[in-house]
């Protein structure tokens, strides 16, 4: 009985022993080659990054929406790196969802057109201070108020003057003993003559033998009083002015011109201009005078251009518009413009990108340039720059913030100095979008900024425009000023991505003159400012994204609001209730 257990448990060993090399022959490879399949499977799903077309600082490791502006991610291609620290290399694919468009630069003749502001002013020359020859008291007053055309030889003013009198009862006396002694008649007549008194007027006190109690003051030229310096009753002194009288058959139009614009306008140059009293018609003339002298206050000359003021139509002190073209040099010199749109500036410097072509793909490298003068909506390029060379015109801060998060050198990184592209330093990224630790005083300045979007909000949801421009003011205001010193630079780079979207956006809506106009904007202020508040996670006071269907010609729009209650800011009273709740952010 021993013996036949033996057998039993030898035969049992044995089964157990051929299963289990049955496992590893056979099994085992399988099952190694299925984990290596996976593991190559996860290697390759691990190498792919998604980005965002129009924010390429967005890398993440699995498809979904950008959390800036909520557009879908697309997966990063090989070529669409950093190939050195000088530049960032685009496939044509990628240049046209990030909407890059180039241009080739050359040599042309400049044109400059400037814009000027101005006022219609007297012509200095047609101005006369009429003054009274005759000192004496005003008894009577013919020209009561500015404004009234005189003609010359016109009674202005009636004066008694007592020292005219006893003149001519000086006169009269002499004229007795004349025969005797004519000196002393002569000079009584000249006494007379020095105050303005005609001969005719003179005979006519002699051959009546009685003094003029009150004589005329004329109007010495024709034109318009500007100034009444006298009133019924004011006694005068000899010389002194009365009435201030200017010729306005022609006059003055006198532009500012601020010290970067001296240069460029010049004498013999013609101005275009209008009048606000005359829309739609146009002025003409030609700067006839440039002042030599720059006012310490204000750092403006002036530039004078002299019109024809036909039926008085042209009043002083109206304001003029006007643009004057500038044309080339005489020595026939040409200059390379490009777009504003294709310049970053710092303040400090000025950078565009170039691109080359590499292996049949966009290459990128930034270039420091010196700007000239601007020309509308180009620049000059004073150096930096050669003819034939091509450069980006549009999407240039797109290219910017991808070649930034490469670690290449850009408009912020101008010394190369590297940094990170990964998702340390309190970065992470969650389900559909990125989350930043910052201070809770960093949180409170960001509630700030999200407080003056609510109340816009409200202010479309009453069709209220002028509170509306004003909260528009308000945030406008918040996000220059805020700043975060504490946040490193992957941080800091998350956070300037969304000030820039957010100012563009609220540019929109300031520029609007309508409340239709600021809806329009509010539509993508909206959308980058979800995003904010999921990325610096600003949820602590409850926040619901609401969606209207009908928004935006029915392609439909979100906005945030502190209530689950729905009011719409896109229609206002007309649609007030349109609308649901898409979200809660809690």
């Amino acid at each position: 009985m021993k013996k036949e257990n033996q057998i039993y448990l030898r035969a049992a060993g044995i089964l157990v022993i051929g299963i289990l090399l049955g496992w590893i022959i056979f099994g085992g490879d399988n099952g190694q080659d299925g984990e290596t399949q996976e593991v190559h499977d996860h290697a390759e799903a691990g190498d792919q990054i998604w980005t965002c077309s129009m924010h390429p600082q967005i890398r993440q490791g699995e498809p979904g929406d950008c959390p800036i502006c909520g557009m879908d991610l697309i997966p990063l291609e090989a070529g669409e790196t950093a190939d050195d620290a000088m530049g960032y290399t685009m496939s044509e694919n990628a240049m046209k969802l990030a909407n890059v468009e180039t241009m080739i630069v050359g040599n042309k003749n400049v044109e400059r057109e400037i814009s000027l502001n101005g006022k219609v002013q007297i012509d200095e020359r047609n101005a006369y201070s009429q003054s009274t020859h005759i000192p004496g008291r005003i008894e009577q007053i013919a020209i009561n108020f500015t404004g009234e055309r005189v003609n010359r030889g016109q009674t202005l003013a009636t004066i008694y003057s007592p020292e005219m009198v006893t003149a001519q009862q000086e006169l009269l006396q002499a004229a007795r003993i004349r025969e005797s002694q004519p000196e002393l008649y002569q000079a009584a007549r000249e006494k007379l003559r020095n105050w303005k008194i005609g001969e005719a007027t003179i005979d006519q006190i002699v051959s009546n033998n009685a003094p003029i109690e009150r004589f005329p003051v004329r109007a010495d030229v024709s034109g318009v009083v500007t100034e009444k310096m006298v009133n019924l009753g004011d006694y005068v002194e000899r010389g002194m002015p009365i009435y201030e009288i200017a010729d306005l058959s022609k006059v003055w139009v006198l532009f500012d011109l601020y010290e970067r614009e001296l240069a460029a306008v010049n004498v013999g140059d013609t101005i275009e201009f209008t009048i606000n009293s005359f829309p739609g018609e146009t002025f003409e003339g030609t700067v006839d005078f440039i002042d030599p002298l720059l006012s310490g206050q204000t750092r403006v000359a002036t530039a004078r251009v002299e019109i024809e003021n036909k039926g008085g139509r042209l009043k002083p002190e109206m304001f003029a518009s006007g643009e004057v073209t500038t044309t080339p040099s005489e020595t026939g010199s040409q200059e390379i413009v490009v777009p504003k749109s294709a310049v970053l500036w710092t303040g400090e410097r000025s950078v565009i990108y170039v691109k080359e072509n590499i292996d049949g793909k966009a290459h990128f490298k930034m270039r420091e340039v010196t700007l000239g003068s601007p020309l509308g909506n180009s620049y000059v390029v004073l150096e930096g720059l050669q003819a034939g060379e091509e450069i980006v015109t549009n999407g240039t801060f797109t290219i910017d913030a991808a070649v930034q998060l490469s670690g290449g050198r850009s408009m912020m990184n101008p010394d190369q100095q590297p940094i990170s592209t990964g998702h340390d330093h309190g970065i992470e990224v969650r389900d559909d979008h990125l989350e930043v630790e910052i201070s809770e005083k960093g949180k409170q300045d960001l509630k700030r900024i999200l407080n003056k979007y609510l109340e816009l909000k409200d202010a479309l949801v009453n069709d209220n425009f002028s509170l509306a421009t004003q909260k528009v003011t308000e945030l406008n205001k918040d996000l220059k000023n805020q700043e975060f010193p504490s946040l490193i630079s992957e941080e800091k780079k998350v956070w300037e991505s969304f000030q820039s979207e957010l100012t563009e956006a609220v540019k929109m809506i300031s520029e609007a003159n309508s409340i239709e106009g600021q809806r329009e904007g509010f539509d993508e202020l909206s959308y980058t400012m979800i995003g904010m508040v999921k990325t610096f996670q600003l949820t602590d006071m409850g926040l619901y994204v609401q969606h209207c269907p009908m928004a935006d010609d029915d392609r439909g729009a979100d906005w945030l609001s502190a209530s689950s209650e729905i009011r719409n800011p896109y229609f206002g009273d007309a649609m007030l209730t349109c609308g649901e709740v898409k979200e809660v952010i809690e």
